[in-house]
């Protein structure tokens, strides 16, 4: 039995709210779980302690009905209506969810008329021009619904690191309390922290194989046994990513775990640096002859070959291996060194937290400071801040920052680049924040020249302190929209503006390719979560992931200064004076 915590019970209401949609049912019904979805991912108290209180049923918008779905969920991990209600649906119209363009509504449109059951259907409809006359669709509609099944075959079977880690930690936990492993490590793209991964990778070391592989293969979490030996075992999980396990002699360990963490380029120039000191590296060791040269761990693997260790994240052949051999290998960010974050969202705009709330939850991660920035006038869809709105907001800022002692609230916005390159809000009202992110959410279908020129010009905006999600991409959702990066990036250095890489797992974006050009230009970074609940804040750890990746050090990051540094910082932007370091 896997206990519920509050995202993955918000998750199975938020899909019941679309499968009621899909069926036709009462919108204030299918609404009245999205809303609850909305609820608990705000919740700052723990869902298991409401639930075993009683105290959910108090919540406003969580009736009898939900209290006792969202009890079943949470005491034993499943939910006998979410079961019915998805094997009264054909699994290819859930698959259509998955397309950007289709709502609930419009799937159930194009069942009722086309008869449209499954991506292939409708793949083959558009090809025959018969969404064109469809009520609320047409040419546009058609073109971006086959430009969406064509990216969904592009990426199925990848799943974000947020999902996948976690899914991998559960198993990661379960063995290595097995009293048979030895030493046991995550490796694979999950352990460099890439973005989106196709499966989860275990190496482990063990006294007795079999043991461990009956009890791998039998965890609660396994769907079903694709292939089990006494070296490898492959499973699929209940949450539908695969899963293997791979296990060595102790003594062979620090080896497959090297050879099953390095992307595949990173390994080829290890093996082929190996064979130039005349030696072979595989999974089973480094062999001068058929001698096996012993090696502790990894980092005695890099010695050997002349090497300063090399961070699992940086080990994608992009140039570590001639870094390492120079020991002139980047100190790499930690999540220790961050000690507050901008991009921060509550309730006055699309959040679903109060300040207070959102203030108090990053006091507890023990951080001295939170930018908020709520979304600017022109973003209506989120319920963007009217003039009125930021007046009010700095008021209860004010009175929440004379409460705090060595903690601060900076007044911001995620203030719209317009179509034009010109600031949501007039350049009176800029100047009342104390710092503003400037980021893309419209008119995405720009040529690559006419969204450069728009970035490059509010970066030249004196207001802007930050660049906010560069490329506006959403993993497995939406490809980045044109931009001329390096350009941007420059243009940034130019004008002091900060770009950041947003945190959050679905945009992971400035993208960690892009990262050593950026260090190289001299970009500075702030690793911001893009928050909208008080969970939010936990989404750092993927931002620090990717900087790492980016081979960014704590100097690199302009989040991992002390408040005193931040507050100087912010008032010589807006001086317009240079400040102390970059």
């Amino acid at each position: 039995m896997h206990a519920m915590d509050k995202k993955e019970v918000a998750g199975i209401l938020d899909e019941i709210g679309m499968m009621l949609e899909l069926k036709g049912e009462n919108p204030f019904k299918s609404r009245a779980y999205a809303n609850a979805a909305r609820t608990l991912e705000g919740l700052s108290a723990d869902l298991a302690d409401l639930v075993k209180t009683g105290d959910i049923s108090k919540i406003k918008g969580i009736g009898e009905a939900l209290t006792q779905k969202i009890t079943e969920l949470v005491t034993t991990g499943r939910l006998e209506y979410y079961d019915e209600l998805r094997a009264s649906l054909p699994s290819g119209v859930l698959e259509m969810l998955a397309i950007p363009s289709l709502g609930p509504k419009k799937i159930r449109v194009l069942r009722e008329k086309l008869g449209i059951e499954s991506m292939g259907q409708l793949e083959n409809a558009c090809l025959e021009n018969r969404l064109l006359d469809l009520e609320g669709f047409g040419k546009r509609s058609q073109a971006k619904i086959l430009e969406g099944i064509e990216y969904h075959k592009r990426h199925k079977g990848q799943y974000l690191i947020s999902f996948a880690l976690a899914e991998a930690l559960k198993l990661y936990q379960a063995l290595k309390g097995h009293r048979k492993i030895t030493r046991i490590s995550l490796a694979g793209s999950l352990r460099r922290q890439k973005e989106v991964v196709k499966d989860i990778d275990l190496v482990a070391s063990a006294k007795d194989a079999e043991a461990v592989m009956d009890f791998f293969t039998r965890l609660p979490q396994v769907e079903s046994v694709i292939a089990k030996g006494e070296t490898k075992s492959s499973v699929v999980l209940k949450a539908g990513v695969n899963a293997d396990l791979r296990i060595v002699s102790d003594k062979e360990f620090p080896f497959a775990l090297h050879h099953f963490t390095g992307g595949k380029e990173h390994n080829t120039a290890m093996r082929t640096r190996a064979k130039a000191q005349g030696l072979k590296l595989n999974e089973y060791g480094l062999f001068r002859g058929d001698a096996l040269i012993p090696c502790k761990d990894e980092a005695e693997i890099f010695e050997r070959l002349e090497l300063a260790f090399i961070p699992p994240e940086l080990r994608e052949d992009m140039g570590e291996i001639e870094a390492a051999e120079k020991r002139s290998l980047p100190t790499l960010v930690e999540a220790q060194n961050i000690k507050g974050t901008f991009h921060v969202h509550s309730n006055y705009s699309d959040g679903t937290a109060t300040l207070e709330e959102m203030a108090q939850a990053a006091q507890l991660k023990g951080l001295q400071y939170i930018g908020i920035s709520d979304h600017s006038q022109s973003a209506f869809y989120a319920r963007g801040l009217k003039v009125e709105d930021v007046r009010r907001q700095h008021e209860e800022i004010d009175r929440l920052n004379e409460k705090y002692k060595g903690f601060r609230i900076f007044k911001g916005i995620e203030s719209d680049i317009l179509p034009d390159g010109s600031l949501d809000y007039a350049e009176e009202i800029l100047a009342r924040f104390d710092f503003i992110i400037a980021s893309v959410h419209s008119r995405f279908n720009m040529s690559e020249e006419q969204m450069t020129r728009r970035v490059c010009k509010a970066l030249s905006n004196k207001h802007v302190t930050m660049l906010a999600h560069p490329t506006g991409r959403l993993l497995l959702v939406r490809e980045p929209y044109l931009l001329d990066l390096p350009r941007v990036i420059q243009t940034a250095v130019a004008h002091r503006v900060i770009i950041e890489i947003n945190a959050n797992p679905r945009r992971l974006d400035l993208d960690w390719r892009m990262g050593k050009f950026a260090k190289e230009s001299g970009m500075l970074t702030s690793i911001n979560p893009d928050a909208h609940s008080v969970d939010g804040f936990d989404d750092i750890a993927y931002g620090v992931g990717i900087a790492r990746k980016s081979w960014m050090e704590a100097s690199d990051v302009f989040n991992t200064k002390s408040l005193p540094e931040v507050i100087k910082y912010l008032e010589g932007k807006q001086d317009g004076q240079p400040s102390a370091g970059r």
